[in-house]
């Protein structure tokens, strides 16, 4: 089976959680939208771009979830490679108990993508205490402002320890897969431009310069890294770039995310 072939389907890389994305050849920003299903409920997570809506709908139906089961569309920031297809989730899910959970000030933002008879669907995670609850399955969020937006925050789900953190932990991938994989040289290499097993796709320059480039300064992302770090977690699932599923890459990539230099206007000032 050829690298498409494998993410033609739902991927369930959690219980109950699934990457429902896109593989597209043709650029180096993929984005990562995840499910997570409950019993009868379903919680979508940066939910992708318009011309991605019909792909994620499907591969959310192939995963067993009829829209109707939706109960929740988080929105992490409001760039519109993860809220475009905003509009369209809200009239197919025909919910109505669906709330579109975001942070305070990014709900503003929002409301630029419905139309105004469906405002009511807004909800704060403020006002929710940072916590969102289905089918007694937990999720809690995570301030990290500025990282890349005011509002910008991280999702945790409890039952599995996943991370979900949209921008951060994001890449710029010209060989994407959907798990990272580092191996062993990784971990000692200082050099990522000669790699000792004479490999030409290290994942670690897009990781470094996604965050050079999208994040907006030094003091934001390491602010964002050090409070994910006090987490207790199996995987972070970024809505760009690959995932990571091992406690020792998760480690290697905060910190090195921790220490980076260079980010957005302190490469200029």
């Amino acid at each position: 089976m050829d690298s498409y072939g494998k993410y033609d389907r739902p991927v369930e890389i959690a219980e109950g959680v699934f990457w429902v994305g896109f593989r597209d050849e043709n650029t180096t920003l993929f984005c990562n939208p995840y499910l997570i299903v409950e019993n009868d409920q379903a919680v979508l997570i940066d939910a992708g771009s318009r011309t991605d809506f019909a792909v994620v709908m499907m591969k959310i139906l192939q995963a067993g979830i009829d829209p109707g089961q939706i109960v929740a569309l988080i929105y992490q920031h409001y760039d519109p490679d993860l809220c475009g297809s905003m509009p369209n989730f809200i009239d197919m899910c025909d919910n109505t108990t669906l709330r579109v959970l975001s942070e305070n000030s990014n709900t503003y933002f929002l409301s630029y993508y419905i139309h105004r008879d469906k405002y009511q669907v807004l909800s704060s995670i403020n006002e929710h205490n940072f916590e969102f609850s289905f089918n007694n399955r937990s999720l809690r969020f995570i301030s990290t402002p500025y990282a890349h937006s005011q509002g910008s925050f991280v999702t945790y789900d409890e039952k599995t320890r996943t991370l979900f953190t949209s921008d951060l932990f994001g890449s710029f991938s010209s060989h994407w897969d959907l798990f990272l994989q580092l191996e062993e040289a990784c971990y000692t290499c200082n050099d990522y431009g000669n790699c000792p097993k004479g490999k030409t796709d290290c994942p670690l320059p897009g990781l470094i310069r996604f965050h050079q480039t999208v994040m907006p300064c030094e003091k934001a992302l390491r602010h964002a890294i050090r409070k994910i770090k006090e987490l207790d977690m199996d995987m972070i699932a970024p809505q760009h770039g690959s995932i990571l599923n091992k406690k020792r890459d998760i480690r290697l990539v905060a910190d090195t995310l921790e220490s980076l230099n260079g980010v957005g206007i302190d490469a200029i000032v």
